[in-house]
Order: structure tokens, then sequence, then C-alpha cells
């Protein structure tokens, strides 16, 4: 499985709001776009995927920015994954003509299925709270 450009910089700012955000304060994108020398309008439409599904909070205004959305126990690395790149596919989709005849492709999507299961429930299991200890 491999994880997105897009997914990997959304673990990054998601990363660095929920270590540099204080009480009332919002984290500026600029500042992630610097640190991590992302494009600030890439990293901007990535942020706002965040807030479509409740990871991050976005305000307006000069002193707007953006916050965590829930708690951080409760965003995990499946989360902010599949906001960026949706779904894991689960199984050899490619081969699906193929599996129906093929007794061998069928053991391989067999297989297949669960390293993406065991991967899932790693990613289930790693919540934010967890991962910034």
């Amino acid at each position: 499985m491999k994880i997105s450009r897009s997914a990997g910089y959304a673990l990054l700012a998601v990363g660095y709001i929920s270590q540099n955000q204080k009480k009332d304060k919002c984290v500026f994108s600029q500042d992630i776009s610097k640190k991590y020398k992302i494009p600030l309008e890439y990293l901007l439409k990535i942020m706002q995927q965040m807030v479509k599904v409740g990871i991050l909070r976005s305000k307006r205004g000069p002193r707007g920015g953006f916050n965590i959305g829930r708690a951080s126990s409760q965003i995990t690395f499946l989360n902010i994954i599949e906001a960026i790149d949706g779904p894991i596919v689960d199984g050899l989709l490619a081969f699906e003509d193929i599996k129906k005849k093929d007794k061998f492709m069928n053991k391989v999507e067999t297989a297949y299925s669960k390293v993406i299961e065991s991967q899932v429930k790693v990613m289930k299991e790693a919540n934010l709270s967890s991962l910034l200890a």
C-alpha cells in the first residue's frame, strides 16, 4: 500500500497543528507551508479536505487559521489517509475477471486481502494521541 504525497502532507499538517495549537489561537497554514516547504495553495486544498471530514476546524479572518476538529483520541491514522486518498481498496480489482477463472489468482487475492486487513487494523488503532506520545 502506498500513501499519496497529499496524504503525507495531511499527516504532517495534522501533527503540526496538534502539537502547536494553543487554547484560543489557531495555527496558520503559512507556518506549516514554510516549515515543510509545501506550496501554500496545495496545502490549503488538503487542509480543506480535512475540515470537510471534521479532522480540522478552520476559522476565517485576521486571527483565523486551523485547529484540531475533535479529540485527538478520536482521530486515527486511517481517518487522515482516507480523508485525502479515499477508502482503502481491499483486493486486486485489476484482476477481477481473471480471479473468477483462476484458482491461483483467487489464492493471491486471499493473501493480499489479509495484508490489507492487517494494515487497516494498525491504522485504525493508531490514533493521534498515541502518535504524539
